[in-house]
């Protein structure tokens, strides 16, 4: 079964130019891709022997290729400008920096760079082709399918997928780095897989605007890759059910693990197996500036107001430090009712590990009309990210509608769920 993972031989290979000492990336100019390009696909090998320096291979020379390790192939996609991705060098070293492997640059600029996308996609099938071939030739010498991955971005996603339909999805695995409709395994969607933060939201963005949403998915993969930031993702039926935190529940010990946005995202493949069909949404949100990890919070309200109260909570956290992260949750009115608990998902860019004053502020997001009183009777703050935390309390408070309400909490009792 071909296990696709989603913050998808009718030209000759190019050899390496015997003046290049170290071969890169083919680069063009606008002006190429005016008048079009024909298609020519080089191969450039990285590996921790080379890792500064590729090797241009072909089905016929493997240079520093083992055939016993993983091989990752990274496919780009459209270049309408003709110049190298600005992400490549990254993901390369990213990639052999968590692992001793293979890392095979499939540079089909020669092809993809066209200002008429149409042109860039009718080659994708043949760029597949040639991925084909060169793989039944690492067969030959004793690779496994399963040490096969390919990592494709936008058309290359494309690509990847033609190349895993050509071996009846026996790939070791795919990750689609780009695609908006359900395909594989299991999806990630950053933010609900729209609007990225960040990211210009207007036409008076220039060049950034067509392209920052979609470029996003790369930066997310890149973060995954980084030890100082885990992007955790949780699976879900919509994005609205994860942000009314009703699909926290892999987080909670005894339960499953949940599965992490990325390169690690294929340690979720035991639970995939239990799952029929294998496959499953997961949603998670990101800030705006990398590393886009966000430290998630229950904060559990009870009140006892006479009335329904409906309105938004922003609550900030300060360590003794001075280091302040705020998280407002106001993607929905909350509904407050007279001793009911209410949980709240609060998302905080910054995770602090010792709490030592919290403010909460009330709002109905009314403009004109009376002000509102939201009386607690607890608030209690958990983090998900580590449960083991201990859990921080304050009882009896009451909050002036758009007035902040500073307080120092206290540990909850043990016993309280």
């Amino acid at each position: 079964m071909l296990r696709l993972y989603f913050f998808i031989s009718l030209m000759c290979l190019v050899k390496s130019d015997p003046d290049e000492t170290c071969p890169s990336f083919t680069r063009l100019s606008f002006h190429s891709a005016v008048v079009g390009t024909g298609l020519n696909v080089k191969l450039m090998l990285y590996t921790r022997k080379n890792q500064t320096c590729a090797q241009v291979i072909n089905s016929t020379v493997f240079g520093n290729l083992n055939m016993t390790k993983k091989t990752t192939f990274i496919v780009h996609g459209f270049r309408p400008t003709g110049s190298p991705p600005v992400w490549m060098e990254d993901l390369v070293q990213g990639l052999l920096d968590v692992e001793d492997m293979n890392v095979v640059i499939v540079d089909w600029n020669r092809g993809a760079t066209t200002v008429i996308y149409n042109h860039a996609s009718s080659k994708t099938r043949k760029v597949a082709n040639v991925l084909k071939e060169f793989i039944d030739q690492m067969l030959v010498k004793g690779a496994s399918l399963d040490n096969i991955y390919i990592i494709g971005v936008s058309l290359g996603a494309h690509i990847a997928g033609f190349v895993g339909k050509m071996y009846n999805g026996q790939l070791g695995r795919i990750t689609a780095l780009g695609y908006r409709e359900p395909l594989g395994n299991i999806d990630f969607y950053p933010n609900g897989g729209l609007d990225q933060p960040g990211c210009p939201k207007t036409i008076l963005g220039g060049l950034k605007y067509f392209k920052c949403d979609h470029q996003r998915s790369v930066y997310l993969y890149l973060s995954s890759l980084r030890e100082n930031c885990s992007i955790t993702a949780y699976p879900c039926d919509s994005y609205r059910d994860y942000r009314n935190g009703k699909c926290v529940n892999c987080g909670i010990p005894q339960k499953e693990s949940c599965p992490l946005l990325g390169y690690y995202a294929d340690n979720w493949k035991e639970y995939l197996k239990q799952r029929n069909p294998p496959m499953t949404k997961a949603f998670f949100d990101t800030a705006e500036e990398k590393p886009y990890c966000i430290y998630h919070y229950f904060v559990d309200i009870i009140t006892w107001n006479k009335n329904i109260r409906r309105g938004s909570i922003t609550i900030k956290l300060k360590d003794k430090a001075g280091n302040i992260t705020e998280s407002k949750i106001n993607h929905e009115p909350a509904i407050f009712q007279k001793y009911h608990q209410v949980s709240l998902l609060a998302r905080f860019n910054q995770d602090l590990d010792k709490v030592s004053t919290i403010s909460l502020v009330f709002s109905t997001g009314s403009v004109i009309g009376p002000k509102y009183k939201l009386r607690v009777l607890r608030m209690k703050l958990r983090s998900l990210a580590h449960p083991e935390r201990p859990q921080l309390c304050r009882y009896d408070l009451v909050l002036m509608e758009n007035i902040e309400n500073v307080f120092q909490p206290i540990l909850c009792p043990k016993l309280q769920m």
